[in-house]
């Protein structure tokens, strides 16, 4: 698997080449590709489906595991102009040795709720938590719930470069549960095409720093429809991923 990953991140210069003879419109703000949700919500009466493919695996070469999933969806339904309704899930497969494990994961309901936003600021926050509930398969689930949580702030410097970052709470019914973290840095190559690098990771149980990096880049194919590219590695622990992805923007025309 990380000769495929490899593979992948080979593409990426000629990926660049191709997206930067394009020109377009804007941006539809989504929480993926990269781990930092966005300080946005989706605008009242819109649905937003950020839907993706992603492979990887964690650890030694000898004991590996090795994750697929396909795909994970995440939808998105505005009720208001700062409050938004949120369904995680996802198809999973893992493989550990010659064990294949596969269905569907624990399914996530939560909300984001934007806390802060002005006209003449360019600074964005917002509150999101999620409430992860034991309805996978069997060998995807611990059968207990779960809870995720993120403060998310927004910076825009410019037209061309923002930065956004998370900091947060997760706890699954162990120990003390997990500090995480993240710092996203955006450009606008041109109107369709926007990259980010992104420092992520987490405090697990408060006492065990994990640290990863990744990458990738978003290409707006119409107003209501993108693509996304992105892959990872761990700076602490052996990681590698690349997924891909696309998001769709359906508007409710009432309430325009």
């Amino acid at each position: 698997m990380n000769q495929i990953i490899n593979r992948y991140i080979l593409w990426i210069p000629f990926c660049f080449a191709a997206l930067l003879n394009h020109e377009g419109s804007a941006q539809i703000i989504t929480d993926r590709p990269d781990q930092t949700e966005s300080s946005s919500t989706v605008e009242k009466g819109a649905l937003q489906i950020e839907a993706g493919f992603q492979i990887g695996f964690e650890g030694d070469h000898s004991n590996a595991i090795e994750q697929l999933l396909a795909p994970t969806t995440l939808f998105r339904q505005g009720i208001s102009e700062r409050f938004e309704l949120r369904i995680l899930s996802q198809i999973e497969q893992i493989r550990f040795q010659e064990k294949i494990t596969k269905g569907i994961s624990d399914l996530e309901i939560g909300t984001k709720i934007q806390l802060y936003r002005k006209a003449q600021s360019r600074t964005q926050i917002a509150w999101l938590s999620h409430l992860r509930l034991p309805t996978g398969s069997d060998g995807l689930t611990d059968r207990s719930f779960g809870t995720i949580n993120k403060l998310s702030i927004s910076h825009e410097v410019n037209e061309y470069m923002a930065i956004g970052y998370n900091i947060g709470y997760n706890y699954f019914g162990l120990d003390r549960g997990d500090l995480t973290y993240s710092a996203a840095l955006g450009f606008s190559l041109n109107s369709h095409v926007s990259i980010y690098v992104e420092p992520y990771g987490m405090l697990s149980n408060f006492k065990e720093p994990v640290v990863n990096f990744d990458a990738g880049f978003t290409y707006l194919v119409h107003d209501n429809l993108q693509f996304d590219f992105s892959f990872g590695t761990g700076i602490s622990d052996r990681m590698n991923y690349v997924s891909i992805g696309c998001s769709w923007k359906i508007i409710n025309d009432r309430n325009q």
